[in-house]
């Protein structure tokens, strides 16, 4: 089993670790460097704050991005900060139910394309919605370099991503994509929480679904409403929803 999550704009303020070297994906490493190349250029520029989509506040992160290649990094699991996270709380897995995350969770990137939780990596500020001069919209950049190395990894496919994130990578009809609703309406912090308390309860139960089926007949004995729906046509996601009272 796969769980795809997203990054998420919160993040640690800083690493105690050494630069960044060697992730997981080494298929990536020539893309990765081109978009870092990209990002700290565009970081550089009198108008990096409309390149990147950032608001004046955020400005501080520019000399970040700029100071990458340096900078001291953490494991992804310590990065990512946000709602998500906290109710998937990795910190507080037991040792099985980490050892399983640690096999399962890829994280989507603007900058990295995809990592794993024990990936040390810095604070970084790239949205997979920017249009990095001069690559272009980057979950275009990325799509091919992610198919290549995820296409041959087995699994059954559970995507937690954001449709921003989404677009990096499409798994076909061997993934499940999870959407949460409350009152027939997408609640964004709701939602958020509820795709890290499952992506938790995955982790810890001692099944591992192999087909959209066992999902949702799991989560149904974990207590969820869920609703699946085959996919609208071959080698498109199944859709999975979550109904919040």
């Amino acid at each position: 089993m796969l769980i795809l999550l997203p990054p998420s704009e919160g993040k640690a303020r800083e690493g105690s670790g050494p630069p960044v070297g060697a992730l997981s994906f080494p298929a990536l490493d020539k893309p990765r460097t081109r978009v870092l190349n990209a990002l700290i250029r565009a970081s550089k520029r009198r108008d990096a704050l409309d390149v990147l989509g950032l608001s004046p506040g955020l400005a501080g992160e520019l000399a970040r991005n700029t100071a990458l290649k340096t900078a001291p990094t953490l494991p992804a699991a310590e990065l990512y900060t946000g709602v998500l996270y906290d109710n998937l709380d990795l910190a507080t897995l037991d040792g099985e139910a980490r050892r399983r995350a640690e096999e399962s969770i890829l994280i989507f990137s603007g900058l990295w394309g995809v990592v794993r939780i024990t990936d040390r990596i810095p604070p970084y500020r790239l949205s997979m919605g920017v249009s990095l001069p001069p690559l272009g919209g980057l979950a275009a950049f990325w799509r091919p370099q992610v198919s290549k190395a995820l296409d041959a990894v087995p699994g059954l496919v559970v995507d937690l991503r954001s449709a921003t994130y989404a677009g990096a990578w499409q798994p076909g009809a061997r993934s499940v994509t999870v959407r949460v609703f409350r009152d027939g309406k997408v609640v964004s912090h709701m939602a958020k929480a509820t795709r890290g308390e499952i992506a938790r309860a995955l982790l810890r139960h001692d099944t591992t679904p192999s087909t959209p089926e066992d999902l949702a007949k799991l989560l149904t004995e974990l207590g969820y409403a869920v609703d699946l729906t085959p996919p609208p046509r071959p080698a498109r996601q199944w859709t999975l929803d979550v109904r919040l009272t």
